[in-house]
């Protein structure tokens, strides 16, 4: 298995996380299609069932093509481990799940994707987690007069959905660390290879795999990412020192997830008790499929990037179009230079000069872009986020972050960059 510190991005994107000679030399990981495994002789049955020994017992908690995946990621990253879920959804509920689990608060911004929003608004207070929202989360001031003796972790969106507003990782890693808190960040548009919020004080990435990590648009995933710096027992996780029944010490002690297993207390807590009892298991096909997406991710983004910086640029400059949200082209934005250097992704929403029923027209017209409610395909896709993706979201909210019926989303794909504008200019010109 290479390691990180051997080996640039590139060549990790190809070769981390995986030995061809534990698997018949095979340079791509087998597909390990199957519910269950052999569990050889007793005494090592006994040692991966309690998590001892690395090994598969049964798919649900772990498989071998699954777990290519995860260590794949975890390289890319710059983690300690990771688990892979059946969707981000499930990715960002395990990870909050984990770190409130009892009840508490979380600080998170408004400007979130509308599923996050309307889990953290009607779900999680149903489990005794409660919101605390931050219209900026980079007022800092905001953040830390929300900061309660029961506050459990900070959560963000490296780069926001759809605004792309970018959250200052570094001093809100500050900011959490000085009250005892972890930095959860969802990381979904940038990806390990654009930004690695670890590199800036992070301790936990969400994913959701099913966007740019895969990038083909035929796989719904999520993955967790453990940075391995947080320290779970200084005394405000009761559930990471409290002693685990499932997990014991040679002499058949109780003993905590924190004793057991360290610095990966909480992905070892993530995968244990909410993968393995929640059940969201990510596929050996869909790892197979990921896996494959990981291979090309440096040209995807490389030409994603470019071509949704020269579509922001027309954008900017067309008539019909009331406001542009790309912070990549914002050359003013010191967060841009300081996080981004290489682009903040293939995302990005503009504002139309005009009603509702000319929005529609757009997307009525389009030939090249799809409509269709993903990102980070290498297909370029187009939709309405009020009315599709971000409908969950209060009015009063989406108001607030200029969401209204006339924002169009773009995901910017593989397509002739000549070819796509052509297209959204014709659509434009019938609308208008």
């Amino acid at each position: 298995m290479i390691k990180l510190a051997d080996n640039q991005f590139d060549t990790q994107r190809l070769h981390a996380g995986y030995d061809p000679k534990e698997h018949l030399n095979s340079p791509l990981p087998p597909i390990y299609q199957t519910a269950a495994f052999a569990l050889g002789d007793t005494d090592e049955a006994e040692q991966v069932a309690e998590g001892s020994k690395e090994g598969f017992t049964y798919s649900r908690v772990a498989n071998p093509t699954v777990r290519a995946f995860e260590n794949r990621i975890t390289a890319l990253d710059g983690g300690i481990d990771a688990v892979a879920v059946g969707s981000g959804m499930a990715a960002v509920s395990y990870a909050l799940l984990n770190v409130a689990e009892g009840g508490g608060r979380i600080i998170a911004p408004t400007n979130l994707y509308g599923a996050s929003i309307d889990e953290f608004r009607s779900i999680f207070p149903k489990f005794g987690i409660h919101i605390d929202f931050v219209d900026d989360i980079n007022d800092f001031a905001s953040v830390k007069s929300l900061i309660k003796a029961d506050t459990k972790a900070i959560f963000v969106e490296s780069v926001a959905n759809p605004s792309t507003d970018i959250a200052d990782i570094e001093n809100l890693s500050t900011i959490a660390h000085e009250a005892g808190i972890p930095l959860i960040v969802d990381n979904t548009f940038p990806t390990p290879y654009l930004f690695r919020p670890f590199d800036f004080g992070a301790d936990i990435d969400v994913y959701s795999s099913t966007k740019a990590i895969n990038g083909h648009g035929n796989v719904v995933s999520g993955i967790v990412v453990d940075h391995g710096q947080f320290d779970w027992g200084n005394g405000k996780f009761p559930q990471f020192t409290e002693n685990e029944f499932t997990l014991e010490t040679g002499d058949g002690q109780p003993v905590s997830f924190n004793e057991k297993f360290g610095s990966a207390a909480f992905i070892s807590r993530v995968r244990i008790k909410y993968l393995r009892l929640f059940g969201s298991v990510m596929s050996p096909f869909d790892a197979y499929l990921a896996l494959l997406g990981v291979e090309t991710i440096t040209e995807r983004l490389d030409k994603e990037v470019s071509n949704a910086t020269a579509i922001a640029k027309y954008l900017k400059a067309e008539p019909h179009v009331k406001k542009l949200y790309y912070a990549g082209i914002d050359q003013s934005n010191p967060l841009v230079k300081k996080y981004f250097p290489k682009g903040i992704g293939a995302i990005l929403s503009f504002e139309v000069a005009g009603t509702e029923k000319q929005v529609d027209a757009i997307l009525n017209h389009v030939k090249v872009f799809t409509y269709l409610p993903n990102v980070g395909d290498v297909r370029s896709l187009i939709v309405n986020p009020v009315k599709i993706t971000h409908r969950e979201i209060p009015a009063s909210l989406r108001e607030q972050h200029g969401l209204n019926t006339r924002v169009i989303r773009l995901s910017v794909g593989l397509e002739d960059v000549d070819d796509l504008i052509g297209d959204l200019k014709q659509a434009i010109a019938s609308a208008f």
